[in-house]
C-alpha cells in the first residue's frame, strides 16, 4: 500500500523539478545573478526550491510591457 504513495510522491517531485528548471531556463529575470541563484536553489534543495520558486517568481522577473 505505502510503494504506489511513494512512486506517485517521487513522480509528482522530480515533475515539480523539471518543470522548475525548464521554467527559469525560459524566464527573463531582472538580472542574470537571480537565474543563477534560483538554479542553485532548486538543484541543491528540489522539492522546497522548486515549491518555493513558483511561489515567489513575480518578484524577481521582468514585466512585459502592455500595448
Amino acid at each position: 500500500m505505502k510503494t504506489p504513495l511513494i512512486i506517485a510522491l517521487i513522480v509528482l517531485s522530480l515533475t515539480l523539478w523539471f518543470k522548475a528548471i525548464s521554467d527559469i531556463s525560459r524566464t527573463r529575470f531582472t538580472s542574470d545573478k537571480n537565474k543563477k541563484v534560483w538554479f542553485f536553489i532548486i538543484f541543491f534543495i528540489p522539492v522546497f526550491g522548486a515549491s518555493t520558486y513558483f511561489l515567489m517568481k513575480k518578484k524577481y522577473i521582468k514585466k512585459r510591457p502592455k500595448y
